[in-house]
């Protein structure tokens, strides 16, 4: 009826009251499910200019992150891997061009909406305060508070420390624990958060290589589970055997992306690296690896 009051019927005094107003579009929340290969995070022609920098940090880049993939960004150091993550978390503000979650421009969700949509794991995990690995892991529930899925905290926290391999050291301080116990409770309290697009910059720099593939292993079975997974990694044979998808950049600039076999090629990597490598089957799996010549 458009908003507009009806004229009552002879026979019946009252008027019927007029409909609401339609109400505008939703923000992005929880709970709005994403099908296999749903485009959830999208950036279009984003340039980045720093203050002072002769150069773009980053130049025209595209990306697309959907559901179900762990989506790899690699390059050399000063690339622009870190600039281009922190223009998908919301945490750089692009000079130029666009990024969108869930078709939302990020520029128009609240931020505890986008913190109900979106987890961001960080490279550094300083924390003074000796807070225990529980109460930093419970730190990552804080969007939910006040709503119905408050009541999960408990749940998402336990099942947070266990993925982690974190459950013994629960009420351990943080600066009591090693650098890649403390790098993994960071990503416990991002897991804690309990939401399907997860940003991760660097999740194994600091891991022994136990904990370096629990965390792989981690990324991919949460895409395989419907998540949407973007990854900054330095090591190219983890993003050959863990990744979906692979954007390889070099100098600001995507120099290709697609599927891990057919970015990460000798000659490209030669040419974005200045580094010579071989790339053969493994003699069990038949999946690529790439070693450098030395």
């Amino acid at each position: 009826m458009n908003g507009r009051r009806m004229p009552a019927p002879t026979a019946a005094p009252s008027a019927q009251p007029a409909q609401p107003a339609p109400s505008p579009p939703p923000s992005p929340s929880r709970g709005q499910a994403a099908g296999p290969g749903s485009v959830r995070l999208r950036a279009r022609g984003v340039t980045v200019h720093y203050p002072g920098a002769p150069a773009a940090a980053l130049a025209d880049a595209d990306l697309v992150v959907r559901s179900g993939e762990v989506h790899a960004l690699v390059g050399p150091n000063g690339a622009g891997k870190s600039t281009l993550f922190g223009v998908l978390a919301g945490d750089v503000v692009p000079s130029t061009g666009s990024v969108s979650l869930d078709g939302h421009e990020l520029s128009g969700i609240r931020p505890i909406e986008l913190a109900r949509r979106r987890a961001v794991l960080l490279q550094e995990h300083r924390v003074t305060f000796p807070f225990t690995v529980a109460e930093v892991v419970r730190m990552g529930r804080a969007p939910w508070a006040r709503t119905p899925a408050e009541g999960d905290d408990d749940i998402a926290v336990a099942d947070a420390l266990a993925a982690t391999d974190l459950t013994g050291l629960a009420h351990r301080t943080l600066p009591s624990l090693s650098g890649g116990e403390r790098a993994r409770a960071a990503l416990a309290r991002v897991l804690a958060q309990n939401v399907d697009v997860l940003l991760l910059d660097e999740p194994t720099a600091a891991l022994d290589l136990r904990h370096q593939e629990d965390v792989l292993r981690l990324a991919r079975d949460r895409a395989r589970s419907g998540a949407a997974v973007a990854v900054v990694l330095h090591d190219l044979n983890a993003a050959l055997g863990f990744a979906d998808r692979v954007t390889l950049l070099a100098q600001g600039r995507v120099v290709a992306s697609g599927p891990p076999h057919e970015v990460l090629t000798a000659d490209a990597v030669a040419e974005v690296y200045g580094q010579q490598v071989d790339v053969f089957p493994h003699p069990r799996t038949g999946a690529p690896v790439l070693v450098p010549r030395r």
